[in-house]
């Protein structure tokens, strides 16, 4: 699909401001309604955009822990990838899931509602014997800068 620059502007503000109204999307990126709707559509349907949510404030919410942990798994087969990236879509603390090339096989994002929570999750993955062979835990003290919108215009060359 090629993207124009009111495009690239339809993404930008609905990367930030996902709850923002087709009239009010219109306006900021100097359209009228009807010809931004037809636009969204077509950004939908070629799934440059994959959907639309919430950020939720968690402090605000519950007392929690963020930790990171990179993972190696002990069968470097295609199998047992498949095998391990299929469990992680079973546990709903997992909120993200990357598969890495070098070091490490894959970097985990786990959200919980203590340490001792997160010990109990990867006792379970232990236990379930999913392949996890080696973890090592990183736990977020604070965080710097969240989900951010992509840098839409460095990605695509035009800056």
């Amino acid at each position: 699909m090629q993207l124009d620059q009111r495009d690239l502007d339809i993404l930008r503000v609905l990367s930030t401001e996902g709850r923002i109204t087709k009239a009010a999307l219109a306006d900021r990126i100097g359209l009228s309604p009807t010809p931004c709707w037809d636009r969204l559509k077509k950004l939908e349907q070629a799934g440059l955009i994959e959907g639309y949510g919430a950020r939720i404030n968690l402090k605000k919410l519950a007392p929690h822990v963020t930790v990171f942990v990179a993972a190696e798994i002990a069968d470097h087969t295609a199998a047992s990838f498949r095998a391990f990236e299929a469990a992680m879509q079973r546990y709903e603390e997992v909120t993200a899931c990357w598969a890495l090339g070098g070091g490490f096989d894959y970097l985990l994002q786990i959200v919980t509602r203590d340490i001792d929570a997160y010990q109990r999750l990867i006792d379970e993955m232990l236990d379930d014997r999913i392949g996890l062979s080696r973890y090592f835990t990183y736990v977020v003290t604070k965080p710097v800068k969240g989900t951010g919108a992509p840098p839409l215009k460095i990605l695509l060359g035009l800056e």
